[in-house]
């Protein structure tokens, strides 16, 4: 089975208000695309990944006008996927949803949220995503109200032919980037500060993951973490990125089966002069250069990653990908992000 998670770039944009694509000659928001290339560059990859289940982060917005589920039974329509069916979980403000397309033949599909609901509960112990946590973020011993601003969509999903059932988690942590900064005073300020909030997100999510570990519960984790080993200098202030606390990575007598796994997460941990590979790739203006970053993740629990092949779609450093030209220029043209798959084996009923 094929689970992918895939950031698409402005992918609201691409849809009217009754969630139909919208295939002409109009600019996207994609800097010199039109929105009949984007889609038409999104068909071939959504194509050519051809997963069971596909993570869609910045998926078309919900609100009074718009609905994010009929937006992608309308392009799984147009183009032809066997992800047709579609479900999302809590609702944002940033016109950024998250939401899962699967084969309804081979998967099922529910939101389930945990964690006690806002108002409720003492506020120390790990709430519904939508609601409020408040952590000690600065060792001044008050705890501090960290929320979410894209909710992570908690999934129990089951496998049909075998009603194997796990947990799937899709995540857009919050950037680091130092919007809104003038000078460099304020680029360090904000930076502290959003390294600090995506740290305390990645800390709620890591509680809940631990949850279903101690449970014995299947689970895999994926979606955009804005982050990863060594990207950045803050880094060394905090100690860990964010992925490496997701992930269980640097906590003393932790057992291993309460680790998650992802091959190119460990890689960047132990690269020394070796690239690390990447799965977004964003333009720099003022130096007229592209920035390479590995910030979209698949971790799987201890039992799923014994028979799994992961792979990013990446058009330059995947030879399948890039000896393909209608491929690789469609993820070229599709998003700055580039999708990342796991190839696993559940077990059979047999198997338990």
């Amino acid at each position: 089975m094929r689970i992918a998670t895939y950031n698409v770039e402005w992918f609201d944009s691409l849809f009217d208000r009754k969630g139909r694509p919208l295939l002409d000659g109009e600019w996207s928001a994609r800097y010199n695309v039109t929105r009949r290339d984007q889609l038409e560059a999104l068909g071939i990859v959504f194509n050519a990944l051809d997963a069971d289940a596909i993570m869609v982060i910045e998926a078309p917005d919900t609100n009074r006008r718009r609905d994010t589920v009929r937006a992608l039974e309308q392009f799984a329509d147009w183009a032809g996927l066997r992800a047709r069916a579609v479900e999302m979980g809590f609702v944002n403000e940033t016109q950024q949803e998250i939401a899962v397309m699967y084969d309804p033949l081979v998967l099922r599909a529910r939101h389930d949220p945990k964690g006690l609901p806002l108002g409720m509960g003492d506020g120390t112990e790990p709430p519904a995503f939508n609601s409020v946590y408040r952590l000690d973020l600065d060792t001044d011993r008050d705890r501090d109200p960290v929320h979410f601003s894209k909710p992570p969509l908690e999934l129990a999903m089951e496998v049909r032919e075998t009603d194997f059932a796990f947990r799937m988690i899709g995540v857009h942590i919050k950037s680091k980037a130092p919007h809104g900064a003038r000078n460099d005073r304020d680029v360090t300020r904000i930076s502290i500060e959003n390294r600090r909030k995506q740290l305390a997100q990645c800390i709620w999510l890591r509680e809940r993951v631990e949850g279903h570990l101690r449970d014995g519960e299947p689970i895999i984790v994926l979606g955009d973490f804005n982050d990863g080993p060594g990207l950045d200098e803050y880094e060394k202030l905090f100690g860990r990125s964010g992925v490496e606390i997701v992930l269980g990575e640097g906590e003393e007598g932790i057992s291993p089966d309460l680790h998650l796994y992802d091959p190119h997460a460990r890689q960047a941990l132990l690269r020394k002069l070796a690239a690390a590979p990447t799965s977004a790739r964003f333009y720099i203006e003022p130096e007229k250069r592209y920035l390479c970053a590995l910030l979209d993740y698949v971790m799987v629990s201890p039992d799923l990653a014994k028979a799994a092949t992961w792979r990013i779609w990446h058009p330059f450093d995947d030879p399948a990908c890039y000896h393909t030209p209608e491929l690789r220029e469609a993820l070229l043209t599709a998003s700055d992000h580039f999708p990342v798959s796991i190839d696993l084996e559940f077990p059979t009923k047999s198997e338990g």
